[in-house]
């Protein structure tokens, strides 16, 4: 058993349950308890989550600009402290623009550890010659979902919304000391341990093109039910209340995922096992609102959250082996189209929610958008067919 292996891959953990479990899915938990305690309004809530995403782009873009990887450790570090801080500032406020520059900083410092921790953990794998699979990296996610959701159900009855904020700020500096220590600093020799060459392999435009867009679509079917999938459950006919233990289920399905798709890959290929969990989280958005049922919206967070994030961590681990010097080059250009997504997404179905009284048209019009980015993916299949069939001509063509 490789310690070594074991303790950087539990600061990327560990890393991500702090800034996704706590500094950002804590949201969503806690929103009912805001809405009814700290006035929040709907519409404001959708709003909210918008601003977290653009923040979350802006450290995509950041991510996708910056070649150095010891720059890159020092702003990784610098976000793991700000994620406790932002969560801090959302206790102590119930200022709604307060709550929206902490959404922004809490969105950058998501991006600190799902890119840069990210790009720098593929970096250390590539160089010590492991397999460059994220999946354990990836449970994190499902863990801080599960966790926080757990949390709340936990702390509800004793603490009101400001004091459970201020409780996840505790947790966030039990987080902090293995997300830091346990990621050695970056090497950037460009060389494995072994002295090979780690050659990086962009693919073609078109692809790269296509990819995006459909890397756009999945960000849209992820993120109405990450933000809202508590609150739409609760308005379900016979379900009131029930929002917590769906979004417990999400947390459940994820944890063990991107271990459960990388072992799908490496039978079907990434695209095959894409397009697979594409189609299984379009059926798990749905089944809460077609089927209805207690049954249903926990058998759908079950099929969302094994499936979110193993596209999230199918997809970069694709871009860090086209760039294994620069992980995160091509991590942030994918997550820039996955985080505008997540801009819109959120605005779009807090307005709707508020016309219409219901999420339920977010659901359906999330579904739809992952459809189109099924069909995206089928397209991309023929490209990486064409792309393969003209490398051997354009190596020979350039020597």
């Amino acid at each position: 058993m490789d310690i070594a292996r074991l303790k950087v891959l539990g600061a990327g953990v560990f890393s991500l349950v702090l800034v996704l479990g706590v500094a950002r899915f804590a949201y969503t938990p806690l929103l009912p308890l805001m809405q009814a305690q700290a006035g929040l309004g709907v519409a404001e809530a959708g709003w909210l989550a918008a601003i977290n995403y653009a923040g979350y782009l802006s450290g995509a873009l950041l991510a996708s600009l910056i070649s150095d990887l010891v720059l890159k450790d020092r702003l990784y570090r610098i976000g793991m402290v700000l994620a406790i801080v932002t969560t801090v500032v959302m206790g102590l406020s119930t200022n709604v623009v307060v709550w929206a520059v902490s959404r922004y900083l809490a969105g950058l410092s998501s991006a600190a550890g799902m890119l840069l921790g990210t790009g720098l953990i593929m970096n250390w794998l590539i160089r010590h010659q492991h397999r460059s699979e994220l999946g354990i990296h990836f449970a994190g996610i499902g863990v801080g979902i599960a966790g926080c959701a757990a949390a709340v159900m936990w702390f509800s009855p004793a603490l009101d919304w400001r004091e459970q904020w201020f409780a996840f700020s505790a947790l966030g500096c039990v987080l902090l000391y293995p997300a830091l220590a346990w990621l050695p600093a970056p090497d950037r020799s460009g060389l494995t341990t072994s002295g090979q060459p780690m050659p990086d392999r962009p693919p073609s435009t078109l692809y790269l093109r296509i990819f995006m867009a459909a890397y756009f679509c999945a960000g849209f079917g992820y993120v109405i039910s990450a933000t809202f999938i508590v609150a739409i459950v609760n308005r379900l006919p016979g379900l009131a209340g029930q929002g917590n233990w769906v979004f417990l289920a999400i947390g459940v399905g994820a944890a063990p995922a991107c271990i459960n798709w990388d072992l799908i890959a490496r039978r079907t290929g990434d695209l095959n096992a894409l397009i697979l969990a594409a189609v299984l989280q379009i059926i798990g958005i749905l089944l809460p609102v077609v089927v209805g049922g207690q049954v249903a919206a926990l058998l759908g967070a079950l099929l969302f959250g094994g499936t979110f994030i193993g596209m999230v961590s199918l997809v970069l681990s694709m871009a860090g082996r086209y760039y294994p010097t620069r992980p995160a080059k091509m991590m942030g250009k994918m997550t820039l189209s996955y985080g505008a997504a997540q801009i819109i997404g959120p605005a779009l179905t807090g307005s709707l929610a508020e016309r219409l009284g219901s999420y339920n048209a977010g659901l359906y019009f999330a579904a739809a958008v992952m459809s189109l980015g099924t069909l995206l993916l089928l397209w991309l299949k023929a490209v990486e067919r064409r792309d393969a069939a003209t490398m051997p001509a354009t190596r020979t063509a350039t020597g």
